[in-house]
């Protein structure tokens, strides 16, 4: 990679297997990431943290070797979730939360919160957004092998600019509320936006997140309006690339996508409101879409609960939430990129998968969905080389599901068993 993601983020979570000896996974069916078709009866080879070899049939056991009968499974990439916030779960008293959970706090939720992500078979994700930059710190532990979690890209804080999405005074009264800037991950201009972004940098951050349209939690009326220039964004955008940076891009109303495509960022996360002319533009500059269903969904039920959402939040959750599906439909029918992405923290940790159900209800097809969380993500990181399929020389991220998720993608929400680097993280297989 380009960036400061690097070497750290493939570093080993835990010590392998040892030397000589070979891990020999027997799988029933096996999606490879590669081919339109599952693979029956293989065995994957895993030696240290890397997959060696991809055989057809069981391959017997040699001395000192380890087997893993998956049999009656489905084994397949280890899953990327491309748009989560580890570090937070929305709750009735999320508003409260900032003032009440010190950064320590924080911090240890985000512990939890991941090995919750990894037992749920997603070996790496991509953190859109933390309080403090705890997302950051919380990816240095899992490097570290001191805490169990998927590998992290850390976007750290996002950006916004004053009273945007992302400015984390929203709501505060005035005499607490001050002026936050660059740093706090505020700005307006040009000028502001690079100096932003160099601060992520500084951060130790991995990736970059703006929020260039309204939102639909944060305490301001407006979910749909644009929030950046396209000046402001294509300033991000510059800066960003000088440090090897993608630009994801938080847009829910047309306009905001539009300024964010032409502005160069590399992902547009919800797009909920896009119109044509926007799903034009996503398939005529290559930008990728993350749909993130699974926090419409999540929101769109939370709005019927009264008293759940602050006054401002409840209608926004409630329109928005619905739209989702048939945005998604139309741009997977236009030929849109897409990747998986839940935003998970909105609804909770361990239930990324179930967005594939949303997925296929929206008629993509189940295999699709799965490369859109394997495959897909790798490349879009520029990390295929190591990760996002099953094959040689690649690292040993592998998760097996009961029965075929191609028949029953409900499956996916049952994952028996979780690969990470070549260390085995869960095995719950049937006795």
């Amino acid at each position: 990679m380009k960036n400061s993601l690097g070497l750290a983020l493939l570093a080993l979570t835990l010590p392998a297997a040892a030397a000589g000896a070979a891990t020999l996974l027997h799988a029933g069916r096996l999606i490879d990431g590669i081919g339109n078709a599952p693979l029956a009866e293989v065995t994957v080879v895993v030696e240290g943290n890397k997959i060696s070899q991809v055989e057809k049939g069981y391959r017997a056991a040699g001395p000192g070797d380890t087997v893993i009968e998956l049999k009656d499974a489905t084994l397949m990439p280890g899953l990327w979730d491309m748009h989560v916030h580890l570090t937070s779960e929305y709750s009735k008293n999320a508003q409260l939360e900032g003032f009440t959970l010190n950064e320590a706090d924080v911090a240890l939720n985000g512990a939890l919160y991941a090995e919750r992500t990894l037992n749920a078979g997603f070996t790496t994700v991509r953190d859109l957004g933390s309080a403090y930059n705890a997302s950051i710190a919380l990816r240095n532990a899992i490097n570290k092998g001191a805490v169990r979690g998927p590998r992290i890209i850390a976007a750290g804080k996002a950006i916004a600019t004053t009273g945007g999405h992302a400015d984390p005074t929203n709501g505060w009264a005035q005499h607490i509320m001050g002026e936050p800037g660059p740093r706090e991950g505020v700005v307006n201009g040009p000028f502001q936006a690079a100096e932003a972004v160099r601060q992520r940098y500084k951060d130790g951050a991995d990736t970059i997140k703006i929020t260039a349209t309204g939102g639909v939690l944060s305490v301001a009326k407006n979910g749909l309006n644009p929030q950046f220039t396209e000046e402001e964004v294509r300033a991000v955008v510059t800066i960003a690339r000088d440090y090897g940076f993608k630009v994801a891009a938080h847009a829910h109303g047309a306009e905001g996508v539009k300024r964010a495509i032409r502005g160069g960022v590399d992902s547009i996360e919800h797009g909920t409101f896009m119109d044509d002319e926007a799903i034009r533009l996503l398939k005529e500059h290559g930008t990728y879409y993350v749909p993130t269903l699974s926090a419409g969904r999540w929101v769109a039920e939370r709005a019927k609960e009264d008293g759940f959402f602050p006054v401002l939040v409840r209608p926004k959750a409630a329109e928005i939430g619905p739209k989702l599906k048939g945005t998604f439909n139309k741009a997977y029918k236009a030929g849109v990129r897409i990747m998986f992405g839940t935003d998970t923290g909105v609804s909770a940790h361990g239930d990324n998968a179930k967005e594939f159900g949303y997925m296929v209800d929206g008629g993509m097809p189940a295999l699709e969905a799965i490369k859109a969380a394997t495959v897909v993500p790798a490349r879009f990181m520029e990390m295929s080389d190591r990760v996002g399929t099953v094959e040689p020389d690649r690292l040993a991220d592998l998760i097996a599901v009961p029965g075929d998720p191609l028949t029953d993608i409900g499956v996916m929400e049952r994952v028996r068993f979780v690969m990470k680097d070549g260390k085995v993280y869960k095995d719950v297989r049937a006795p």
